[in-house]
């Protein structure tokens, strides 16, 4: 009897209690509990990011006319039967419009022979402008190309150094940065112009067809444009190397070029991705202002910026020589603009929701 009143008052609930009335509950069954384990599959940073970016149409979008323009630039001169050097100095064959033939391209259209149209027309030495346009664009885009590649490596590997030492050596080496930063860039790229020119002989050569100007730009870009991937990289393994995976790897004794590659560097994964996505159309457009003032290629092998610089002599009678180019560099910077920002939206882990 007393057992009995003794449970009573463990059942019995005090009103002002806030413990809940576990005889009201009943335990879960085990296909109810199955039903409550949600696997997911395994994923990897590179493959999260993917999947946002995939889900970002503007990025999307771009990303396929980026491909378009590099498949066009690469594949359509193999099977184009114009040349960009090639001078068709028959009479009437200069200046033609858009779709338009020269008389002898119409004697042999008559004559029963094919002539492939000139889409864009020649220029004012009988050269087909199509043609033309597509080498500018694969000189373009491979400048741009190159050019982030040079700046990422020279960037990485100096700002993951100077973040990892800290001290007096980051301080050196960030005022080395700083005295870069100085530099003008226009004026070194005119110098080295200059001297190349005079004192390289490139006839023969591969490097003939991009000429002195072509070559002080990538030195320029090697020399100084790298200073800002540097100093965003250094600035994130600042924030990362004082971590407790960092101090982990150190107190087994990882070496520290271990802990740069292995550790720093795939967690500043985004800042690279970003910065290197975003430093393409910057060198594309640098490459195009520098090709129009006349320090770019040699002629004749065309760029955007040197047809441009061409057209402005005939803007008045010839206005699409000018508007073309102008669109396809406008096309290929926003491209890679948009697509850079979805990118940043894709791997920041900061702009996670």
């Amino acid at each position: 009897m007393k057992e009995k009143e003794i449970n009573e008052q463990k059942t019995k609930k005090n009103l002002f209690s806030f413990q809940m009335d576990l005889s009201k509950f009943e335990l879960a069954s085990t296909d109810e509990k199955l039903q409550q384990n949600k696997m997911h599959d395994s994923t990897t940073f590179f493959k999260d990011g993917i999947k946002r970016l995939v889900k970002n149409k503007i990025a999307m979008i771009s990303l396929v006319v980026i491909v378009l323009l590099v498949l066009i630039a690469i594949f359509v001169p193999i099977f184009y039967p114009y040349t960009y050097s090639a001078m068709n100095l028959e009479h009437g064959a200069n200046n033609l419009d858009p779709f338009k033939y020269s008389p002898g391209e119409l004697a042999k259209i008559e004559a029963g022979e094919f002539v492939f149209p000139h889409i864009f027309g020649t220029d004012s030495s009988g050269r087909d402008y199509a043609i033309r346009v597509i080498y500018g664009m694969r000189v373009s885009l491979a400048v741009g190309f190159f050019a982030s590649i040079i700046v990422l490596v020279l960037g990485m590997v100096y700002g993951s150094i100077s973040g990892y030492l800290g001290g007096n050596a980051d301080i050196i080496m960030m005022r080395i940065v700083d005295i870069i930063y100085s530099l003008p860039d226009m004026l070194i790229i005119i110098l080295l112009s200059v001297v190349l020119d005079e004192r390289m002989d490139l006839s023969g050569t591969f490097l003939s067809g991009i000429g002195t100007g072509m070559i002080s730009i990538f030195i320029v870009f090697g020399l100084l444009y790298w200073v800002g991937m540097a100093r965003l990289i250094r600035g994130q393994i600042l924030s990362l190397k004082e971590q407790e995976f960092i101090l982990a790897a150190r107190s087994i004794g990882a070496k520290p070029s271990h802990i740069i590659r292995k550790h720093l560097l795939p967690n500043s994964m985004s800042i690279i991705i970003i910065s290197t996505a975003l430093q393409i159309p910057s060198a594309i457009f640098t490459e195009s202002f520098l090709s129009f003032l006349g320090l770019g290629v040699s002629a004749p092998m065309p760029s955007l910026g040197s047809l441009a610089s061409d057209a402005l002599g005939s803007i008045y009678s010839y206005s699409y020589r000018l508007i073309i180019p102008a669109i396809v560099i406008s096309l290929i910077v926003m491209a890679f603009n948009l697509l850079g920002d979805g990118l940043r939206d894709a791997f920041d882990p900061k702009l996670k929701r």
